[in-house]
């Protein structure tokens, strides 16, 4: 995946302090698999910031002419932070690029592992995780409400310190109730798009999700809220995922979706963005064009921005969850036990596009 510049410089800083704090360029180049030539400008900009120093082909985090300490790389320096997701390639592609940055910030090393939905390795993939040496874990396991508390149960008998990633405990006191969370407020970003909806006229607005995720889980909650403190009706969601939680076929959603245009609902929420951009054209040939007959918002902004027309999302802020998750992990590794449970959740971002027929504010 790519990286910004200051990503990137992150990353050097961490290196540096990883390879004992002095460290011929040509090396931090290779160990990060990035060009030397980049790395060479990278390390000219740190060093004009007092980040690293630079002396003869070396980088090192002494300071010039020992004036004053070595540079601190950071309050993780030293540290292995495990990371587990259900995946990669989408949404949890900016989860782990929030949480690869900070990593790096702080002078720690991210270690990944996957655990897909529905495979039931979560476990498994956080045992692998503490045997490569973390010393804490960033889990983002699939607590799904329905699921029995014992599969998870292993959650409150870890041995590092721990923190909940886009998940929940299902139950106030739950497999993982006593661990830190950080969220995305998924509840407050589907209300942003029934509100938006509702203000550009749209009397009932229909909902098509899945029903795999703890997101899902809390999509659909959030309509149900949402819905009531509007004042719209709620509507029987449709399920966007068949049998065995593979896609179902499109054509009957998109018959139901006409149907409902038919009778008076042309406003659709969709979770997700892959479910939302495969609509729009299977809509064109029951003769519904987006935004003109169908006001449709899609739930995540991964790839939004690519349909045609640009679909109006709302923006779980992944990568700031990330940042924030590695924060606090290694906040709670310095202060044990004396930090208070923290329970974070950050608010999502409607962009508003072409797809709701509403002036683009992105």
């Amino acid at each position: 995946m790519a990286i910004s510049g200051e990503e990137r410089r992150r990353l050097i800083v961490s290196a540096v302090g990883e390879l004992g704090g002095r460290v011929r360029l040509t090396e931090l180049a290779d160990r990060l698999g990035i060009p030397a030539v980049t790395v060479r400008r990278d390390v000219a900009v740190l060093a004009d910031a007092g980040r690293l120093s630079r002396s003869h082909g070396f980088v090192s985090l002494e300071r010039p002419d020992g004036a004053g300490p070595p540079i601190v790389p950071g309050p993780g320096a030293g540290r292995a932070l495990g990371l587990l997701v259900p995946s990669v390639g989408s949404y949890f592609d900016e989860v782990i690029a929030g949480a690869r940055a900070a990593a790096a910030a702080a002078g720690a090393r991210l270690v990944l592992g996957i655990a897909p939905y529905g495979a039931g390795g979560d476990r498994l993939q956080a045992e692998r995780l503490l045997e490569s040496g973390a010393e804490g874990l960033l889990l983002a396991p699939g607590l799904v409400p329905g699921r029995a508390a014992e599969e998870y149960a292993w959650l409150d008998t870890l041995p590092v310190p721990a923190v909940l990633v886009e998940r929940r405990s299902p139950t106030p006191d739950g497999p993982g109730s006593g661990l830190d969370t950080v969220v995305s407020d998924h509840r407050h970003g589907v209300l942003s798009a029934l509100r938006h909806l509702a203000g550009l006229g749209h009397g009932s607005v229909l909902l098509a999700a899945r029903g795999d995720s703890w997101t899902a889980s809390e999509v659909r909650a959030g309509y149900r809220e949402g819905t009531r403190l509007l004042g719209l009706p709620a509507l029987p969601a449709l399920d966007t995922l068949g049998p065995g939680n593979l896609p179902a076929d499109p054509e009957p959603l998109v018959a139901r979706i006409a149907e409902a245009v038919r009778s008076g609902t042309r406003a659709v929420l969709v979770h997700n963005d892959q479910d939302a951009l495969r609509l729009a054209p299977l809509l064109r040939a029951h003769g519904l064009a987006v935004p003109s007959d169908v006001a449709l918002v899609a739930y995540d902004d991964v790839f939004a921005a690519l349909a045609a027309p640009p679909l109006t999302a709302v923006a779980p802020p992944k990568r700031a969850v990330g940042a924030a998750a590695v924060d606090l992990l290694l906040r709670r590794l310095v202060a044990g036990s004396d930090l208070p449970v923290h329970r974070t959740a950050l608010l999502p971002v409607l962009h508003v596009r072409a797809s709701c027929g509403a002036a683009s504010s992105v």
